[in-house]
């Protein structure tokens, strides 16, 4: 089953994430999309690999900043006829922002090829799958076309995730309320 978590930064949308897989299972193989381009980033990323070491949880951690779809697709076919094990993405926004900023002089269609390459690779996983993303359209309109572009996609990308995984968590101030059950349908 796939799991979204979402929220504002800060929201306490990882560490929800991160007790989520160890509520759920002995050990989680943990995907890091962030890419660390500066000090500041690099010192956060120390952090994070701190406190999931500090957790004495056992986390097999990868980076994988481009090749999610792949990365998930591999892991469910190594493990066909045997469980496959629970991976947690953190997160699916900036993997969005790798691969836009790879590809941001191509034509849309290509970022429409990645989404779905990488919304099938999750729905096609035989396991706990937990996808962190950002909500990101609830501020201003960016004024620059690319940043107008990103949120657009962060959006869409979001919905179709959404629509695919069994449960979907908004964490804000740190309370992590499950949305899907209480969906309104039309």
């Amino acid at each position: 089953m796939s799991v979204l978590v979402t929220g504002g930064a800060r929201s306490g949308k990882s560490s929800f994430a991160e007790r989520l897989c160890m509520q759920r299972s002995s050990e989680a193989w943990y995907v890091a999309t962030a890419q660390a381009y500066d000090d500041e980033m690099r010192e956060r990323i120390r952090l994070h690999q701190n406190q999931r070491e500090a957790s004495g949880y056992l986390w097999h951690t990868v980076e994988e900043p481009m090749a999610l779809p792949a990365f998930i697709t591999r892991m469910g076919e190594d493990h066909t006829g045997t469980s496959a094990p629970t991976i947690l993405v953190d997160c699916l926004t900036l993997w969005l922002t790798n691969v836009l900023l790879a590809h941001e002089d191509e034509p849309e269609q290509v970022m429409q090829d990645h989404m779905d390459a990488l919304v099938e690779a999750i729905r096609m996983y035989p396991g706990l799958l937990v996808l962190v993303t950002n909500e990101v359209g609830d501020g201003i309109v960016p004024e620059y076309a690319l940043g107008r572009t990103y949120r657009d996609l962060a959006g869409i990308l979001n919905q179709r995730i959404a629509a695919i995984c069994g449960e979907v968590f908004l964490v804000t101030v740190g309370i992590a309320m499950e949305l899907k059950s209480k969906e309104y349908r039309l």
